[in-house]
């Protein structure tokens, strides 16, 4: 990049941050946070930061979880893209890649530019880019060549949205960047949907794998909002809910700290209580059969009274052997 272009890209991301855009753009927002807050300069050329050997090991074995879920989204949304020339990376919380998927011919290309693991690739150390700034700002976004903060990141298009995990926190950056020139606004909406779609499949796995003993069911949001899960233990309590669930059911985790009834947050669905109460009845006869009807057995493997359970038998009419 000809010293020319660098200084034009510098002047113009000066220019911005000194009028009033940052008031209305939340593009020239980020760039004056790269400037004013992280003290960089658009027109420095360094290369980007990398982390230790050591240093990644200990940030995948942060979310080693996570990286579970994502295995199988990952293969799946680069078998979408790569064809045109992107990579996919997935970011912990701190805009480190700690997963990739791209093509074996692209690689130098891509490790020259910095699309690799352990590359840093938070906004305090590369001003406005997919990662750093959708971390940043907690939403899925584009930052397209020139929106770079660094005028050597201006060859790059980068799609990027954030993951939550099971507690609603957000955790990692999911995205798909490229370094073609060629690359429509029609592309760039389809990467988003391909990403968004490999998003919601992450979560929902990572909240899975969270709530390995519970039943996951579909929390009802008045705009059928996607990923909205509740987590529900065998007394039918919620012990566990994603963001979107928390988000549209007005769930704070003082709320999820206590005992919470599914059918009581959830009254008014009644398919949702009457799936419920079958689902309670199952486990009570599956018990009740496997202790070929031992009251205080069946009590034992359940993890309650045997007082409990003879409640609960009398409300469904079932009877034990004892």
């Amino acid at each position: 990049m000809g010293a020319s272009v660098v200084a034009q890209h510098a002047s113009r991301i000066h220019a911005a941050i000194e009028s009033d855009a940052a008031a209305k753009s939340a593009l020239v927002a980020s760039w004056r946070r790269s400037s004013a807050l992280h003290k960089l300069d658009p027109a420095e050329r360094r290369a980007p930061l990398r982390v230790t050997d050591h240093e990644l090991n200990h940030a995948r074995q942060r979310v080693e979880r996570l990286l579970r879920a994502s295995q199988a989204s990952l293969d799946r949304l680069y078998l979408a893209v790569g064809g045109i020339g992107c990579c996919v990376l997935l970011a912990d919380r701190d805009g480190v890649p700690i997963e990739r998927r791209g093509a074996a011919a692209d690689d130098e290309t891509f490790e020259h530019w910095g699309l690799w693991t352990g590359t840093v690739w938070s906004e305090e150390s590369e001003g406005t880019n997919g990662i750093g700034t959708c971390l940043v700002e907690g939403r899925a976004l584009t930052i397209h060549r020139d929106q770079h903060f660094y005028s050597k990141n201006t060859l790059l298009s980068c799609t990027t949205a954030p993951i939550y995990d099971h507690e609603g926190n957000l955790a990692a950056a999911l995205d798909v960047s490229s370094c073609r020139a060629d690359l429509t606004e029609s592309f760039i909406h389809l990467i988003a949907m391909a990403l968004g779609d490999a998003v919601r499949r992450i979560e929902a796995e990572n909240f899975r794998l969270a709530y390995p003993d519970a039943r996951i069911v579909m929390a009802p949001t008045p705009d059928q909002a996607p990923g909205a899960f509740l987590a529900v233990d065998r007394d039918d309590l919620v012990v566990g809910a994603t963001r979107s669930a928390r988000i549209a059911l007005g769930l704070t985790p003082e709320v999820l700290a206590r005992p919470l009834p599914a059918a009581d947050l959830l009254g008014g669905d009644t398919s949702f209580s009457e799936d419920l109460r079958q689902a309670e009845r199952m486990v009570l006869e599956r018990a009740l059969i496997r202790s070929n009807g031992n009251v205080t057995a069946a009590a034992r493997a359940l993890g309650m009274s045997r007082a409990t359970l003879h409640r609960k038998l009398g409300r469904f009419g079932l009877r034990g052997a004892n």
